[in-house]
């Protein structure tokens, strides 16, 4: 069979529908990623055959804006290589693409954010290519795929096929000290993905953080972009790391991690059981942090909204405390983890999958 994956936004994208992915193609089916440009070496890294399909990353919630170039793409593409089944994500113009073409829709997500609302907007928007390619109205996905694990799906969130969790990032030649502890002290790890310069923030609270850990006798790890390593790293001393990090090699070693709230960082390390400390850049790594710490694994820290006559560098610290002195937020975090751990595998879904796609 023949399996089109499409992917946009970030990294965490590609990151994410990888391992279905990858298990579609090592059960012998052929398989595409159709991406942007600037997602295409995330794609390579991970090993699968990709097709760039836009020059410009699309950005979530903006599909009026895009859907026209995209889906001709797209349909330029499936008339030279004909899927028997798409897979989609946040964006529904592969939704279109699956309706005009009449093959089956899997959508791919990890539904932690309510998206009701936005879903409707973004379909009011795609209106006029409905219109376009002669549909009046798009049926629902033939199979709704969640990697959010259930206690941490929001009410209210449509029936979905839970599927477990695997870490998949970029990788490099890994070193002993990524894949062991620390002999008697506390590991905490650091990381605010692929976008930021992390320690550059306003009033330099997460400086202070590293400081603070160091001072106590702890060993930070900061996964950073090639940037921020030049920029820092001079700085930091004996007692920090900072540059390339794989996620998923280092977190079962780590005490505590602080991070912005992407879900493919939160997912690595619920995954490997660790509490964190979450510092959002936006409304979706609010919506995560407010999952985590609502279940009690995490503590949620908002600098868009500062805490009145407190020093943000001081909530950071005191929050990063808090989460290290109690152990309940640990407790908390891998039993998240043996939830994901019970879950479907992807190649379990994917036989699902298969059922559709021979049903068409």
């Amino acid at each position: 069979m023949k399996f089109l994956f499409t992917v946009g936004g970030s990294q965490a994208a590609v990151f994410g529908v990888a391992p279905l992915a990858a298990a579609a193609r090592n059960a012998g089916h052929e398989i595409l990623l159709a991406a942007d440009e600037p997602l295409m070496a995330a794609a390579q890294s991970v090993g699968l055959p990709a097709v760039c399909i836009t020059p410009e990353r699309m950005r979530y919630g903006q599909d009026a804006m895009t859907a026209a170039v995209r889906l001709d793409a797209l349909m330029e593409l499936t008339g030279q290589w004909a899927p028997d089944l798409v897979v989609g994500g946040l964006s529904h113009v592969p939704r279109v693409l699956a309706a005009t073409r009449q093959i089956p829709y899997v959508r791919h997500i990890w539904h932690i954010a309510p998206m009701a609302r936005r879903d409707r907007t973004a379909l009011a928007e795609l209106q006029p290519e409905l219109e376009r390619w002669g549909l009046t109205e798009l049926p629902d996905p033939d199979l709704f795929i969640d990697l959010c694990p259930p206690s941490l799906r929001p009410a209210g969130a449509p029936e979905a096929r839970s599927m477990r969790w695997v870490p998949r990032v970029s990788q490099r030649r890994v070193e002993p000290w990524m894949y062991t502890r620390p002999e008697g002290r506390r590991r905490v790890l650091i990381t605010a993905g692929t976008r930021n310069l992390l320690l550059d923030t306003p009033g330099s609270s997460l400086r202070a953080l590293v400081d603070e850990l160091t001072g106590a006798g702890a060993e930070v790890l900061i996964a950073a972009v090639p940037e921020a390593a030049e920029r820092f790293g001079p700085e930091l001393g004996d007692d920090v790391r900072i540059g390339w990090i794989p996620l998923d090699v280092v977190a079962p070693t780590c005490d505590l991690a602080v991070h912005h709230g992407g879900a493919t960082t939160a997912m690595t390390l619920i995954n490997a059981g660790v509490p964190q400390l979450i510092i959002p850049d936006n409304g979706y790594g609010k919506a995560v942090a407010e999952a985590v710490r609502d279940f009690g694994g995490a503590v949620l820290v908002d600098r868009h909204r500062p805490e009145a006559g407190r020093d943000p560098a001081e909530v950071t610290v005191e929050a990063a405390r808090a989460v290290l002195d109690d152990p309940s937020y640990a407790e908390r975090t891998r039993l998240l983890a043996k939830e994901t751990a019970t879950l479907p595998t992807p190649d379990e879904v994917l036989r699902e999958m298969e059922t559709l796609a021979a049903a068409r």
